[in-house]
């Protein structure tokens, strides 16, 4: 059986354990998914026979298991460029997630490529993430922050956009898709719009990987990031994609082993792509478990993965919306992933545990985007975020419950 509108049959909530379990007496309605989605079967088997098998550390040994782990390790970021179509598999450096990708470049970027009193680039709809990093950056070249605001209908304002980035700053650092919103940005344009005057991108794909194709040699970003475990991996594995006449010009960002060819008393001399940037033991496991993930999406099927992601969202959308005295933010396409909202005159916190109790897992809070929940007039919202396996009847217990959740609290 599969779902109205949907080629994604419903079985498939068989292949994540976690799902199969009651909360508070009641079936788990996860929707918690922009924050951390869960983990098929074949991810976490991955996990257990790397630890059954083969492990080891990676590049050192000459023994079996530490070539099998290499291989395998190795194999994984041939997986990741595969899946993102880099160039080369030494653009893919492997990191613990999307925060310290754009921290690494933070550092890295920031010291060799920002000038003195130089200006980076952000949208109004960026996460902590991907804001305070370069909030230091420019403080150590006394330089400063420039934000593209939103419209009125919560896209990014393209306009002032062009006029930001003529005056060729050094970097414009903007997220695909809004974790806070769900908003879909017009990334291939911006992009187009920097490069014309000069100006690098680099591209926040954190809540994008998941929903929808990417291509970095389509987008022609010079930098993308994202993180394997809001797309059905570990957590702490994530990837920066760079572009490799890029990469190869910045400094390392972490020192110590595996990132050197050469140590002397004195100096040393730098490994190559991409280990110049992969300081210490990696994740080897979850590197692993991040292409058994990638492979997982891809059997899927990305035109099945976003129908069935805009049937959810159309449905949440269209039982909240029919609550009286509840605002919706960005209900508008393009989205993906993600519905936020509020109960009038009811705390966001107090909505979450409400819901919490009927089982029903959602996010509460300024989701690490507290400016812009100063823009939208409120100190957080309700999240709402969906994955493959949520099905058209959680996104009507969702709008049921909150129906309760409002006749209890105002």
């Amino acid at each position: 059986m599969i779902y109205e509108n949907s080629t994604i049959d419903r079985n498939i909530r068989a292949d994540f354990p976690i799902l199969q379990q009651e909360v508070h007496g009641m079936p788990l309605v996860y929707l918690a998914n922009a924050a951390t989605t869960q983990n098929p079967k074949a991810v976490l088997e991955a996990m257990c026979r790397y630890y059954e098998s083969i492990n080891s550390n990676v590049h050192r040994g000459v023994h079996s298991l530490s070539q099998q782990a290499t291989t395998a390790h190795e194999a994984a970021r041939e997986t990741v460029r595969g899946f993102i179509n880099a160039a080369e598999a030494e653009e893919i450096v492997f990191t613990r997630g999307t925060t310290e990708s754009i921290n690494l470049l933070a550092q890295s970027f920031g010291s060799a490529c920002i000038p003195q009193g130089g200006t980076v680039v952000l949208s109004q709809m960026e996460h902590h993430a991907n804001l305070v990093p370069w909030q230091e950056a420019v403080v150590r070249k006394g330089g400063r922050l420039a934000y593209i605001p939103m419209t009125d209908d919560f896209q990014l304002d393209l306009p002032v956009a062009e006029n930001l980035l003529a005056q060729k700053p050094a970097l414009l650092a903007v997220t695909q898709v809004s974790n806070a919103l769900g908003r879909v940005n017009p990334i291939k344009e911006l992009i187009r719009m920097a490069h014309a005057y000069g100006v690098p991108v680099l591209v926040d794909g954190a809540q994008a990987v998941a929903h929808m194709p990417v291509d970095v040699q389509d987008l022609d970003c010079d930098f993308y990031c994202f993180s394997g475990h809001k797309m059905y991996a570990p957590m702490g594995i994530g990837v920066l994609y760079g572009k490799k006449a890029l990469l190869e010009q910045l400094p390392p960002y972490q020192f110590g082993g595996e990132m050197i060819s050469e140590v002397h008393w004195h100096e040393s001399r730098y490994n190559r792509l991409p280990f110049k940037f992969e300081a210490g033991t990696p994740a080897v496991a979850e590197a692993i478990c991040l292409a058994e993930a990638i492979r997982y999406i891809e059997a899927l099927g990305f035109d099945a993965v976003k129908a069935h992601d805009r049937m959810l969202l159309e449905a949440a959308t269209e039982g909240l919306a029919a609550i009286d005295g509840l605002d919706i933010y960005a209900k508008e396409q393009p989205k993906c992933g993600v519905i936020s909202f509020n109960i009038q005159g009811a705390h966001h916190y107090d909505v979450g545990v409400i819901l919490d109790q009927m089982g029903i897992a959602v996010r509460t809070g300024h989701h690490c985007a507290q400016p812009l929940m100063g823009i939208l007039g409120v100190s957080g919202t309700v999240r709402a975020s969906f994955a493959v396996y949520n099905t058209v009847e959680e996104a009507e217990q969702l709008a049921a419950a909150v129906r309760k959740a409002k006749n209890m609290l105002t």
